[in-house]
């Protein structure tokens, strides 16, 4: 049954190869290997890399005030959403003078990728900072595509958005060759390093953090958008094709994808998409997303295929148009993200729900998690025994050394018992 809906798999696998080479180009060449890239790619030349501080002045200035409210509402509701991701320490006492403390410690600096061709995606910048800075998070590095129409400049929009969370080290570099700087670093540009990469994009942007993951962490590969919604026989047409059409504008490659058990609801729809999509923004753009083999209404027997068509799909965005959402929604485990009811849509998410809308595709959603505080957060245990404690387990640690043929282990508590009593308690 998914076979009838596949993935981009061979542009994902040319993506990967391709994203190497140029992460490798960045990393070998630093400074000058992003210009070639801006020109190739961007169209740009003689741009400022690194975006001066003016910059980010003038575009706050500037921004529009609908907008800078929107912008901030949408920082208070990501802030307080990531909030709940940040764990409290906990200690373990596993006996008297035996404990573990568990704590979550921020990387020290984190690189944010936010794109800008197609769509300049300020709110991006908003699901990226807000989590690494809840997490404490004290050194981010922001990379935007520059653009040609703003004279090589990061979209105004998007320095606006930096600017007012407070992010003063920018970048102009776009696409794969943004995340090898990210992640190698470029010293000409006095870019050090950064230990976690994040943030969405295209397929190519996607693969690069493959290119890069061992060297940095990395987020899952939020690569070209996908939407799957789950109706019934009583969902609106209309809105589910207002859904379809607004995840299709993102990319040529995103996957809108309605999966139901009415045959009646499947005609319906299927009008409705082609009406809207003729008269949509990006009329070109969403034909070919939705005219690809990434897109696709699936009709199926029942509800409980319905469920077991979206968990094996895993998409990055699940709706459920049904008449028992809330109840519904724990059967669906596989997902970037949940949008339960009809007035619930993606496109509030993407913006203003609180949650954040940097989430895994590509099936990535059965194993990984989307985007959040943690994604910065380290988690580490912190061991603290006293001697009356390491006592305690001392024949048991003795016991699994020797039979794991590794004798100096046991020997190594063993020192702590055979030295003099005043020189055992001196050390601890």
């Amino acid at each position: 049954m998914l076979a009838a809906v596949p993935r981009a798999a061979q542009a994902r696998a040319e993506a990967l190869a391709a994203a190497a080479r140029i992460v490798e180009d960045v990393r070998s060449h630093g400074e000058s290997a992003l210009r070639d890239q801006a020109e190739r790619f961007d169209h740009v030349t003689g741009h400022a890399i690194r975006v001066p501080a003016e910059h980010l002045t003038e575009a706050a200035a500037t921004l529009d005030s609908g907008v800078r409210t929107a912008l901030e509402t949408a920082i208070e509701r990501v802030r307080r959403g990531s909030a709940a991701q940040v764990p409290a320490a906990q200690v373990t006492e596993l006996g008297p003078g035996a404990r573990i403390t568990q704590r979550w410690q921020p990387v020290t600096r984190a690189g944010v990728y936010i794109p800008g061709g197609k769509a300049p995606l300020a709110s991006s910048v908003v699901m990226n900072v807000v989590p690494a800075q809840v997490a404490g998070v004290t050194s981010i590095a922001l990379a935007s595509p520059p653009q040609a129409g703003h004279d090589g400049r990061v979209h105004p929009t998007i320095l606006a958005a930096a600017a007012l969370l407070g992010i003063d080290e920018v970048y102009a570099m776009g696409g794969a060759g943004a995340i090898g700087a990210l992640a190698h670093g470029v010293p000409g540009l006095d870019l050090d390093p950064v230990d976690v990469v994040t943030g969405p994009g295209n397929n190519y942007v996607a693969s690069a953090k493959r290119a890069v993951a061992g060297a940095v962490g990395t987020d899952s590969e939020a690569g070209a958008t996908e939407i799957l919604i789950v109706a019934d026989a009583d969902a609106d047409p209309d809105l589910i094709a207002a859904d379809l059409v607004s995840q299709a504008e993102h990319d040529e490659q995103a996957s809108a994808v309605l999966v139901t058990d009415s045959a009646a609801l499947v005609e319906d729809v299927a009008a409705r998409v082609s009406t809207r999509a003729a008269l949509t923004a990006h009329v070109e753009r969403v034909a070919a997303a939705l005219g690809g083999p990434q897109s696709a209404i699936v009709l199926v027997e029942d509800r409980a295929m319905a469920e077991a068509f979206s968990n094996a799909y895993a998409p990055e965005h699940l709706e459920l148009h049904l008449a028992d959402a809330a109840a519904a929604a724990a059967r669906f485990t596989s997902a970037g993200a949940v949008f339960v009811g009809a007035q619930t849509p993606v496109s509030l998410g993407d913006y203003m729900a609180g949650s954040n809308h940097v989430l895994p595709t590509g099936g990535q959603a059965r194993y990984a998690a989307g985007l959040g505080a943690y994604t910065f957060l380290r988690p580490q245990q912190v061991i603290e025994y006293d001697h009356e404690a390491l006592a305690h387990v001392r024949a048991g640690v003795v016991a699994l050394a020797a039979a794991e043929l590794l004798p100096a282990h046991g020997e190594a508590v063993e020192a702590r018992f055979t030295r003099t009593g005043s020189a055992a308690e001196s050390a601890e």
